[in-house]
């Protein structure tokens, strides 16, 4: 008979360093975390590497891991963390931007859209020069870099709610920006991409 998954009893091992329970952990999320994992990045492609570093994590900070109720959200979490920061990795890379952009438009326009798009670049990079330093240094480590979060606070020696504080005015700022030049659709595409 096959013993019925129990999230208490794991997590609680799990702070014990019972190796066993992460395989545990490991056998049961793995096929959650595989299928959220290839809805958010489209691709199957390095998903593997995500999911061990995932479970390295929990490993990592399994004394600090008590309340089971709370796992699930946890796991989660972490996961799609990760996720994001390998998105924003491919979507910084030259390679897959123009194949991204070669995809998405037709090529009797890619000379006129190469022009637009410069334009509008030109006025975004405009904006984005105006922001206070400490901001546009923030700003910039996180969409040109591609750094976390947690990776610029630790670089600048300040906290993460900090850094989020400055990002979010700083794209509040481009968004009203934009919008008062009738440009807010450029916004998406220069934050993501």
């Amino acid at each position: 008979m096959i013993e019925k998954f129990d999230l208490n009893r794991v997590v609680n091992e799990l702070s014990k360093d019972n190796e066993s329970s992460l395989e545990e952990l490991f056998n049961y999320y793995y096929p959650r975390l595989f299928n959220f994992s290839k809805s958010f990045l489209k691709i199957e492609d390095g998903i593997d590497d995500i999911l061990q570093e995932v479970f390295v994590k929990i490993w990592q900070k399994r004394k600090s891991i008590k309340n089971s109720a709370t796992f699930n959200s946890y796991i989660f979490t972490i996961t799609r963390n990760l996720l994001l920061n390998e998105l924003r990795s491919r979507l910084n890379n030259k390679n897959i931007k123009e194949e991204v952009r070669k995809l998405s438009i037709a090529s009797e326009y890619s000379l006129l859209e190469k022009i637009e798009y410069q334009d509008l670049k030109e006025k975004v990079d405009n904006i984005v020069n105006e922001l206070p330093s400490r901001q546009k240094e923030i700003f910039k480590l996180s969409r040109t870099e591609g750094l976390s979060h947690k990776e610029i606070a630790e670089k600048l020696k300040i906290s993460t709610k900090t850094v989020e504080y400055h990002i979010t005015l700083a794209v509040r700022l481009l968004r009203d920006k934009l919008k008062s030049l009738g440009l807010v659709s450029i916004l998406y595409f220069y934050l993501f991409f």
